[in-house]
């Protein structure tokens, strides 16, 4: 018989799930294992995840449809969230961990906002616009295909960023449109001990359009306590002609003042591309041509490139993401991340540029978190 030798990484990784597997994080190497967790789904079918009480809706948004069949047959797939209020998506009591949201929001994207509040706090942890939070800052479909966020036809939202807490979870959405909306959802949690070191997740958004002159833009600021930062999306927006992406991210980490420990080398290095994320494919006449490519990969991508129509809708819009799973960025104090708007002079030097940029970002961290600047008003969130 031959012997079987597995590389070291493998069995510390194996026996470290052994040792501390408890349903909140399941891969591959655990995936066979039993756990005590207790699995539920939050959803217009059942609105707290009851055992035992899906399905029950004798009215709804479906009641129409299904008024030959009766109770059980898919009257209340969703719900409307009437002009100016906010509805609550889930109200869970923990210990637990979400581990996966789907969602298909109608209306305008940049008019739903998402909060997520963990455990008896007052101020969100998560506030961005729901197309922001799941890589749609244009208001445009795309798909995404990554670890974790997945965007699927037509409309079909995907989250699976792990969020444990340890006494409660509460999820809201505000519509600050003028016109009702519709919202499908359904919210995939779990119910077990939380692990003591467990961090809390936090996402935040921001824009600036126009970039002031020869300023950074700030992704965050103001982070403090010990965590990990986990992601970035962009929502950029050129208001020029020309290559955008010479910028560098920098992060300043737990007391930097002047220059901080991490400084990369360009906006598309960042998002794990280069020169331009252009592959020169050739035409149908076999020529050359200049273009964009979109990517989406488990852990970088630019699954979105809004070129223009030549009419009104001229300007160049972009979606990136940038996903520190495997490489996640861990403070112990504080956190500050900026990134230059940087492109090209004529004379082949480097131009500062003022763009309309908008970013979500994602972190974990210990809680109490330092409370976010003020979400940007309707006026100033608005894609036209």
């Amino acid at each position: 018989m031959r012997k079987i030798i597995l590389p070291v990484l493998m069995i510390v990784a194996i026996s470290a799930s052994a040792q501390n597997y408890n349903g909140i994080e399941s891969n591959l190497n655990n995936l066979y294992r039993l756990s005590d967790a207790k699995t539920r789904s939050i959803s217009p079918e059942n609105f707290n995840g009851a055992k035992g009480e899906g399905g029950k809706a004798t009215t709804g948004t479906g009641s129409k449809p299904s008024r030959d069949l009766g109770q059980g047959w898919k009257v209340s797939p969703s719900v409307v969230i009437k002009s100016k209020t906010t509805f609550t998506i889930a109200e869970i009591d923990g210990p637990g961990s979400i581990q996966h949201i789907w969602m298909t929001p109608t209306g305008n994207w940049r008019y739903s906002i998402l909060r997520f509040y963990w455990d008896d706090e007052t101020t969100p942890s998560v506030e961005v616009p729901v197309g922001d939070f799941f890589c749609m800052g244009w208001g445009q479909f795309a798909p995404v295909q990554s670890l974790s966020v997945c965007v699927n036809p037509g409309s079909g939202f995907n989250c699976y960023w792990p969020m444990p807490f340890k006494k409660k979870c509460k999820i809201t959405m505000e519509n600050i449109d003028d016109e009702d909306m519709y919202l499908y959802y359904q919210v995939d949690y779990i119910l077990t001990q939380v692990p003591d070191d467990a961090a809390y997740f936090h996402a935040q958004f921001r824009r600036v359009n126009p970039l002031p002159y020869k300023q950074d833009y700030t992704l965050v600021d103001g982070i403090k306590g010990r965590g990990q930062y986990v992601g970035t999306y962009m929502a950029y927006g050129s208001n020029k002609n020309g290559w955008w992406g010479e910028g560098e991210i920098k992060f300043f980490m737990d007391g930097d003042t002047k220059f901080p420990t991490i400084n990369g080398t360009g906006t598309e290095d960042y998002f794990c591309g280069a020169y331009d994320f252009d592959t020169h494919k050739k035409n149908e006449a076999g020529v050359d041509e200049s273009n964009y490519t979109e990517f989406s990969s488990p852990y970088t991508g630019l699954p979105q490139v809004i070129r223009g129509d030549g009419h009104y809708n001229i300007a160049q819009r972009f979606g990136l993401y940038r996903w520190h799973i495997t490489d996640p960025i861990r403070f112990e104090k504080d956190l500050k991340v900026t990134i230059q708007d940087l492109g090209w002079r004529h004379d082949g030097r480097y131009m500062p540029l003022q763009d309309d940029i908008a970013t979500t970002v994602f972190w974990y961290q210990t809680e109490p978190h330092a409370q976010f600047p003020k979400l940007p008003s309707r006026d100033e969130l608005e894609v036209n």
